[in-house]
């Protein structure tokens, strides 16, 4: 307490995502007091707003490539840097 005010202890700073539906006091009271009986809300700090889950609505799964055509490719660079090792090393002669 300072000047009778409660001082905030920055290492046990936390926040929520409240449902915009949803009243914060109550929502404050029902999911935080019960595990934090010593918790408080700075009502300066407190934003409204609404997040967007981009993944959620817009992420799109694609399979992933078969590890044939993986090896596949990778033997192909393979063979693609020993002949240009072996061209650049053979016009040094």
């Amino acid at each position: 307490m300072k000047k009778g005010k409660p001082v905030a202890d920055a290492n046990l700073r936390d926040t929520e995502n409240v449902p915009l539906v949803e009243d914060i006091d109550r929502y404050f009271e029902r999911e935080v007091l019960p595990y934090a009986e010593d918790a408080w809300i700075d009502k300066k700090k407190t934003k409204i707003g609404y997040e967007i889950p981009m993944t959620r609505y817009f992420y799109e799964y694609q399979p992933p490539e078969k590890v044939e055509d993986i090896v596949e490719r990778i033997h192909a660079l393979e063979e693609d840097i020993a002949a240009s090792f072996n061209k650049l090393f053979a016009e040094e002669k």
